[in-house]
């Protein structure tokens, strides 16, 4: 009996993926567990292995192309065997028992099968005519979730039956419309002999996208900047280097300094729920990483109960595998604050846009040599700006002044940290 693979959702954000590469070949015989496919989803290109086993009959998604989640991936089943009623259903992965529902005659239906769908499906419409429209259970309860009407739709089943791909199919008469169409001129539309270049969207783009645009309009932010000295950082970075065989970015100070300034701040390691927030026992600091279609975010795990060492580490790792999409999903989840850093493209100060479900994101420019007052006397000195972004349905003026505070105290002096 033939089986449907449906594209899977291999991230809590994934709304559609692309098939990067097949590892079967239409007629391979395929075991439970061998790898089947690279999809390629809004953060990581991932494998995806079979859980069914059969003989490859159908590949519904090429190379190269994209697929929404639930459509249909591949069809496995037995060598010979006619798939033609599944691909005709329009692709459910429901099974053949729906299949077969659409390409049984009305006829051969019992009662008893009838009244045994009646609880998932509507009462059966009746015709303008006063006669009962033919249509199968399935094919009610589809047009009833999607509003359709059934006396306009045409049946292609026995008889003028209607059944799902009819449904699948429809296309309501269009209306005439209430008001004149908007001009293009005004929605948007390049100037005429205008050159451009028209890029399709990735789905890292899409969901980065549709995340943000969430995160700004339903968060209230504000923001609070700080500038902090960052003469004694450096210099506890040289002395640091100059003896450990890794060497410790200003990003390792960084991510340092904020996880234990979260752990004198709770309310800024927060997260709002609707009903309730979320204050999370963990410090996970995600670390925005640029890549070539958009940005990701993997996450250092407990960043307060570990050394300068471990977190360049683990840094340097998942960047890397950011940059070639190798991340998994136990590496970008479960973040509960973030640090996006642009100090390194002399950025000396912005704003993010709050990573949800975080509270507050830490928006870090680059170090500059400025005059500053120390003692009474302008000298040169070494200040790095950074911005906190917060929610303020979590968090409170002061409060996120508190941490900065702190963050900046621990920076200013870095061996506190290190105790």
């Amino acid at each position: 009996m033939a089986e449907v693979v449906n594209m899977p959702r291999l991230s809590d954000t994934m709304e559609e993926g692309t098939v990067a590469a097949w590892h079967k070949k239409i007629g391979d015989k395929v075991e439970e567990g061998d790898l089947l496919a690279e999809i390629e989803t809004d953060k990581a290109t991932m494998e995806f292995e079979a859980f069914q086993e059969g003989v490859l009959l159908h590949i519904g998604v090429e190379e190269g192309n994209t697929a929404p989640v639930d459509s249909i991936l591949a069809i496995l089943g037995e060598e010979g065997e006619d798939i033609s009623a599944i691909l005709e259903g329009g692709g459910d992965a429901s099974s053949e028992d729906s299949t077969a529902e659409e390409s049984t005659s009305e006829d051969s239906k019992s009662e008893q099968a009838e009244e045994s769908s009646a609880n998932e499906a509507p009462a059966a419409p009746v015709s303008e005519d006063g006669g009962r429209i033919k249509a199968s259970p399935l094919a009610r309860k589809l047009a009833e979730d999607k509003g359709v009407d059934l006396s306009q739709v045409k049946g292609s089943g026995e008889g003028g039956r209607i059944v799902k791909r009819d449904i699948d199919t429809f296309q309501p008469k269009a209306e005439k419309p209430a008001a004149p169409q908007v001009n293009m001129a005004s929605a948007g539309a390049p100037a005429k002999g205008a050159s451009y270049d028209e890029l399709p969207v990735s789905q890292m783009r899409k969901t980065i996208a549709r995340r943000l645009s969430e995160s700004k309009f339903s968060a209230p932010h504000f923001y609070l900047t700080l500038d902090i000295d960052m003469d004694q950082a450096i210099e506890a970075r040289k002395s640091i280097n100059a003896v450990a065989e890794t060497k410790i970015s200003f990003k390792d100070f960084v991510i340092k300094a904020a996880a234990v300034a979260l752990k004198q701040h709770p309310t800024i390691n927060s997260s709002w729920a609707g009903d309730t927030i979320r204050r999370n026992h963990d410090v996970n600091i995600g670390m925005a990483v640029a890549v070539d279609e958009g940005l990701l975010v993997p996450v250092i795990r407990h960043a307060d109960q570990k050394g300068l060492a471990t977190i360049n580490k683990e840094a340097k790792e998942f960047a890397g595998k950011a940059r070639d999409k190798k991340l998994q999903p136990e590496e970008w989840e479960g973040n509960t604050f973030t640090i996006s850093n642009l100090g390194m493209f002399g950025i000396e100060e912005f704003t993010a846009i709050i990573n949800s479900p975080d509270a507050c994101i830490l928006a870090v420019g680059g170090i500059k040599q400025v005059p500053v007052v120390k003692n009474g006397e302008i000298v040169p000195g070494n200040v790095m700006k950074v911005t906190l972004s917060c929610d303020h349905r979590v968090v409170d003026g002061a409060s996120g002044a508190a941490f900065l505070q702190t963050f900046k105290g621990i920076l200013e002096s870095p061996l506190n940290m290190l105790l």
